[in-house]
């Protein structure tokens, strides 16, 4: 069974967490007691309503205001699908909080309520979407009760979203009319909406198809780990654990290792503890080579006749997630998958204005939740793809030397 990360966006009050509450409550994947809990807590229970937002907004200041602050996760699964949720906060000084929940998303779920139509933070969120590059996008319209249903007010919210997509190139798009508060098109169509002839939410979710998203082109293994045991047994035991984060390796294949440029040939693949011909990703595996060459934790392993780029300087587009500002000259620790090098911020190209993608040239420094083109220089060498082109070889975060707190998440240009 394959699994789907996905993330809720949209404005405030758009409904995200009922709209989760909802797909967890009618989908049964709520246990008795949380059930009890939130049935304690609601706000209408007088009235015999249960508050389903109360299933992710989990922190005392979420509930009391009744935002969503933090990236709230949930996990569930159906006979077809297993799914992880996050649930990102709406309001715009929350924006790092956004970043983090879509990072390693296979999914938006954009909502937008069907009185407001397409607002400020829907445009926010969906450039956010954008620039992490997030494979599909759900246009959730939701509280279409609040709208008797109407159909003329969901193809206007239809045509005005497609406008802002098309200038984003998001592509893979879909549109659903909702009703989280009464379930409507959440797991099970409704009569309510015949005029729309798509699936239910759930049934989207569980039938989208994932293999397309995962490159098979590009062969990368960054080394994760060396197992070198140096038992009797295992004398000459040498392999490199990691899984596969693109493309496809064989037996017999010529490879190169980054950032050294030492090239050797696959002689063995493990998967599961069995040798095995040939191996792709998303698979975890331990590769053997023929020749003892000096591979360290970090390295990227790629076939010799697709390698990655290998610099000491990196074009970033940046999102600063620290109360501190980030000010040129600053140094950190830059981690790509397994690698971590230290590495300074040289120059700030501009500051992106992520409600109209303009450019503010030259800025001084940047704050939290700003969103930045950066220079940056490595101590040593870094094996990268660009992020538009290999999402999963392309990301890389920034981390404060003395906290070790992540600071910053980058998309390499």
């Amino acid at each position: 069974m394959d699994l789907l990360r996905f993330i809720t966006a949209g404005s405030v009050d758009d409904g995200k967490s009922t709209l989760i509450g909802r797909l967890l409550y009618d989908s049964k994947s709520i246990m008795i007691d949380q059930l009890e809990a939130i049935e304690k807590q609601s706000k209408n229970k007088e009235e015999g309503e249960i508050d389903l937002a109360l299933l992710t907004d989990g922190l005392r200041a979420e509930r009391e205001q009744g935002i969503t602050i933090d990236v709230a996760y949930k996990y569930f699964s159906t006979p077809n699908r297993k799914f992880i949720i996050a649930d990102a906060p709406g309001h715009i000084q929350y924006t790092r909080n956004m970043v983090t929940g879509a990072s390693n998303a296979d999914l938006a779920i954009i909502l937008i309520d069907a009185r407001n139509g397409v607002v400020e933070q829907t445009r926010r969120h969906s450039i956010i979407a954008s620039l992490l590059g997030i494979p599909h996008i759900v246009v959730a319209v939701n509280k279409m009760d609040m709208v008797d249903y109407s159909q003329d007010v969901y193809n206007n919210i239809l045509i005005d979203y497609a406008h802002v997509a098309q200038s984003l190139g998001l592509k893979n798009v879909t549109y659903i009319p909702i009703s989280a508060l009464n379930g409507d098109n959440i797991v099970e169509k409704t009569d309510k909406t015949l005029w729309y002839e798509g699936p239910s939410l759930l049934q989207f979710l569980e039938e989208v198809r994932l293999e397309d998203d995962v490159d098979l082109k590009h062969a990368r293994f960054p080394v994760q780990y060396v197992i070198r045991p140096q038992t009797e047994d295992l004398h000459d035991y040498r392999g490199y654990a990691g899984k596969i984060i693109s493309g496809v390796y064989k037996k017999g294949d010529q490879v190169t290792v980054f950032p050294s440029g030492v090239s050797s040939t696959i002689k063995a693949i493990e998967l599961g503890g069995k040798e095995v011909e040939e191996a792709f990703a998303p698979q975890s595996v331990v590769l053997h080579l023929a020749d003892n060459v000096d591979v360290s934790r970090g390295d990227v392993i790629a076939l010799s006749n697709d390698v990655p780029k290998t610099e000491q300087e990196l074009e970033v587009l940046l999102c600063w997630m620290d109360n501190k500002p980030l000010v040129p000259g600053n140094k950190y620790l830059l981690q790509i998958n397994s690698r971590q090098v230290r590495a300074a911020v040289r120059e700030i190209s501009y500051k992106l204005d992520v409600n109209t993608l303009l450019q503010e040239a030259n800025p001084q420094q940047a704050v939290l939740n700003d969103v930045i083109r950066a220079t940056i220089k490595t101590a040593s060498p870094v094996a990268f793809d660009a992020y538009s082109e290999l999402r999963v070889n392309g990301g890389a975060i920034l981390i404060d030397e003395t906290s070790h707190v992540t600071v910053g998440a980058c998309m390499i240009q």
